[in-house]
């Protein structure tokens, strides 16, 4: 059978199955939304750069709770801080369900905590959360890694002199070293070709699934894997990780003491090994791999991203850099890094932190969920198997929420003493029970790495603060900030 006659058979498929789906929801009460069109759905009527742009769109239209279709498959979109919270929080058994993003199933062969549902992700993700709060309180917990890594960071930024550079690999080694330590064990050193290698596919991966070719894949998985294109060379790469991963758990394998886990992967092959007998158990290599790489991906490039992001805010609002300079050194003392108790002395510092993350919005559509079985929700069903986005974009620039949320604005975490303040809509890491792993590890680099950096260098760029663009380079699963030489003066 040829190519033409394939996709002909597989379009007549599609269109039987789109009927199907289209007469089987009509016995639901679904959310509503704008008329779709046979197989392409509502794709016509999406701004393929900034797709939750056309979201907020059909908000003011249809209220909400929104149902569209992404190519075939039914997606219900929830707008808004108090729908995002209502579905996460207050309903989140029903919403506990991680959608099938096709990217991440092929990369992680539908294996590893990030796309697990029912016991796989019980078992994995308490795991997880118990391992990382063991190392964060251990013997030399996280803060101490990321003190000493920043150290590594200021040692490797004073060798530029106050040269222009591009920050971007820096960051990137910088972070992932923390969740090396956490998980290998061990950091690499800026000059490491391996690693550098790794940090530039995790680069490259970030950019394809935020890319519109990357959004396409996937929808149309099944079409994007018989054209040419640049996803065949991002899995390749995805596979290049995986390789390193199993090499690392060999070395691991060789030199394991049940007695004394040094990090990750040793205690999940202890687990594995305590587990071998259970049938039930989800401690296997797959799920090791998996979870390793998600860990990997999720604790590197989101991280960097924020703090690369938040130096270029920073250009662009000396005011604010300098502001945050004299605050630190009434509270620091030159020399001395800081540590997370050095926080609540540090209330403009804290806002500003709090304020980069929420302007950033890197992930605008958070991980889709999925309904796992029919939800009630505010009166209507959302049928199994559709898939669920709590539009984390709305929340963080929602105007209800936010006193000016288009604009960069550190008073959105100050009360009128100047002191730091919540706001419960500041939701940039999801909320409910899949909200990101790594929340507290994310906060804690953040804040050391940021101030360790704003204490030792003032940054500025050559053609000057306007010359800065805070839009981001692309909108998609990611907003990924644009990349900028800067240039670090030592104070």
């Amino acid at each position: 059978m040829d190519f033409s006659t394939t996709v002909i058979l597989g379009g007549l498929i599609l269109a039987l199955l789109w009927l199907f789906t289209i007469k089987n929801s009509k016995k639901y009460r679904l959310p509503p939304g704008p008329t779709a069109l046979p197989l392409i759905g509502n794709l016509p009527q999406l701004d393929k750069r900034k797709p939750f742009k056309s979201f907020i769109k059909f908000s003011k239209s249809y209220g909400p709770v929104i149902t569209l279709y992404l190519g075939w498959q039914r997606t219900v979109i929830l707008v808004g801080y108090d729908a995002v919270k209502e579905a996460l929080v207050d309903q989140a058994d029903d919403f506990v369900g991680r959608g099938p993003l096709p990217f991440l199933i092929k990369a992680t062969r539908g294996y590893g905590l990030g796309i697990s549902n029912g016991d796989r992700w019980r078992q994995l993700r308490r795991f997880t959360l118990t391992t990382l709060r063991d190392f964060g309180m251990g013997r030399k917990g996280m803060e101490e890694w990321i003190k000493e890594e920043s150290q590594h960071l200021k040692a490797r930024i004073e060798t530029y002199k106050g040269t222009p550079f591009d920050p971007t690999f820096l960051l990137g080694c910088t972070v992932s070293n923390i969740i090396c330590c956490l998980v290998f064990g061990e950091r690499f050193t800026y000059e490491d070709k391996k690693f550098l290698h790794l940090l530039n596919v995790m680069n490259g991966i970030f950019k394809f699934n935020s890319s519109f070719r990357g959004q396409m894949f996937n929808i149309f998985p099944w079409i994007m894997e018989h054209i040419p294109g640049e996803q065949h060379k991002v899995f390749s790469q995805v596979e290049d990780v995986r390789d390193f991963i199993n090499v690392k758990i060999k070395e691991h394998k060789d030199t394991l003491d049940p007695s004394s886990p040094r990090d990750f992967i040793d205690c999940f092959l202890i687990r594995i090994n305590q587990e071998k007998d259970n049938p039930a158990s989800e401690f296997n290599h797959d799920n090791l791999v998996s979870t390793v790489m998600n860990l990997f991906l999720a604790g590197t490039e989101t991280t960097s991203s924020t703090i690369r992001y938040g130096l270029s805010v920073l250009v662009k609002h000396p005011d604010i850099q300098e502001k945050m300079q004299q605050e630190i050194d009434t509270v620091i003392e030159m020399g001395r890094p800081p540590s997370m108790e050095n926080r609540k002395s540090l209330p403009f510092t804290d806002a500003v932190i709090h304020e980069i993350q929420r302007f950033l919005d890197i992930v605008p559509f958070s991980l889709p969920h999925y309904a796992l079985h029919d939800i009630s929700f505010r009166g209507y069903t959302i049928p199994k198997d559709t898939v669920i986005i709590p539009l984390l974009h709305s929340v963080l620039k929602e105007e209800k929420q936010w006193e000016t949320p288009w604009s960069f604005n550190p008073k959105h975490f100050l009360d009128q003493n100047g002191n730091f303040k919540k706001n419960p809509a500041f939701l940039p890491f999801a909320a409910g029970k899949r909200a990101c792993v790594g929340e507290s590890l994310a906060r804690m680099e953040l804040f050391i790495f940021l101030v360790s950096m704003l204490q030792n260098f003032t940054f500025t760029c050559t053609d000057g603060p306007d010359s800065m663009n805070l839009n981001p380079e692309y909108s998609g699963f990611a907003n990924v900030p644009r990349s900028y030489n800067i240039i670090a003066t030592p104070r």
